[in-house]
């Protein structure tokens, strides 16, 4: 599983020129599933997602950096299936079962989702100073 995480001012979806998904401040995740991935990467990864340390403790200079999760924030994120990062379309139901997770964990209304599969436009305004991580999650990287 891979995931490409970028800070946003505000992100949005089209399919077949209608706006399915589309938020605020928060995360724009890009996630690419592969046939070995598992229930175990899934969980680790909506976790990871959700508590991933990219935000400001305040938007006042002086402030510590990079202390607040979106959760922390009570902000907003939009996840788009992007296959071709594993090269794989039998990763439906994985996709679902992170977004559910995701929003079981966490409030519901602000996980906000594309379309499987779809052929998609994704907008995003990114913000700096760092705008994407990358985050992996193999078993092997998740026994360290």
């Amino acid at each position: 599983m891979r995931a490409i995480v970028q800070r946003v001012s505000r992100a949005a979806v089209v399919v077949d020129g209608a706006t399915v998904g589309e938020i605020g401040r928060g995360i724009c995740v890009l996630l690419g599933i592969c046939q070995s991935d598992t229930a175990q990467d899934a969980d680790w990864m909506s976790k990871k997602l959700l508590n991933l340390r990219l935000f400001d403790e305040n938007d006042e200079q002086g402030g510590k950096r990079w202390m607040k999760s979106v959760r922390d924030l009570g902000l907003e994120v939009l996840v788009v299936s992007q296959f071709t990062l594993h090269a794989t379309l039998k990763a439906e139901k994985m996709y679902a079962d992170i977004l559910e997770s995701m929003r079981r964990d966490y409030q519901e209304d602000k996980i906000k989702a594309g379309v499987f599969g779809a052929m998609m436009e994704v907008s995003s305004t990114n913000c700096g100073p760092s705008i994407h991580a990358q985050l992996l999650a193999d078993l092997a990287d998740l026994a360290m």
